[in-house]
């Protein structure tokens, strides 16, 4: 018991971050809102993807990495909040939202998924808050004494790309159910497209400040 009771703990932290809004979040919504359930479903692989692409850098060690060369950190935060910034700015110039492609129209093709996918995990990859902690915190649950690493990496894992798909799957299966709504108010996807746009550019601003703040 001793050795999983940090495990909930881990997962308030982790539930915590998830569903503050940013710009995982952001773009989930976004997607959804735009190319219906599925096209969601696609974003919200994509961040999971990213997600565990962060925790097996924290288990690997790469916080040191970037300990020893903080240049690297702020080189990434930067290059993050850039594409971030660049998404954002692409949802601002949004001028329709869901009208070629239902929750259960096959219109959507397969390259534009991926695309979806592929976009979505760099979302969550230069996603400056998901960097903060995974090299802050994430080290911290890891403990020689509950037994192998790579184990206590992977329930870690476990905890995060399921708290994800529950928190993201939500919002896209709600998001994208609504395009029939939309269909009828097409001003109003737009605007909520519009809205996740400026999320991502307040975002990025903010982290792009920090780095100033701090020097780089």
């Amino acid at each position: 018991m001793e050795q999983t009771s940090h495990l909930w703990l881990y997962f308030l932290m982790v539930f915590g971050v998830i569903v503050l809004p940013g710009m995982d979040m952001a773009f989930v919504l976004a997607s959804a809102l735009s190319g219906g359930r599925r096209t969601g479903a696609y974003a919200v692989a994509g961040i999971v993807f990213g997600g565990l692409c962060h925790t097996a850098a924290g288990a690997l060690g790469f916080g040191l990495v970037f300990k020893l060369l903080p240049g690297l950190v702020n080189a990434m935060l930067v290059i993050g909040s850039l594409y971030i910034a660049w998404i954002g700015v692409s949802l601002l110039r949004v001028k329709v939202v869901g009208a070629a492609d239902s929750p259960d129209s096959p219109a959507m093709s397969v390259m534009s998924r991926w695309a979806t996918f592929r976009r979505a995990a760099l979302t969550c990859l230069m996603n400056p808050k998901a960097y903060l902690f995974m090299f802050a915190i994430f080290p911290q649950f890891l403990r020689a004494e509950y037994g192998p690493v790579w184990v206590q990496a992977l329930a870690l894992a476990a905890i995060t790309a399921v708290t994800q798909i529950a928190v993201y799957g939500s919002l896209a299966f709600t998001a994208g159910s609504a395009q029939g709504w939309l269909a009828a108010r097409p001003m109003a996807g737009v605007w909520l497209a519009r809205t996740a746009g400026a999320m991502l550019l307040v975002g990025a601003a903010i982290t792009l400040w920090g780095v100033v703040q701090l020097g780089i």
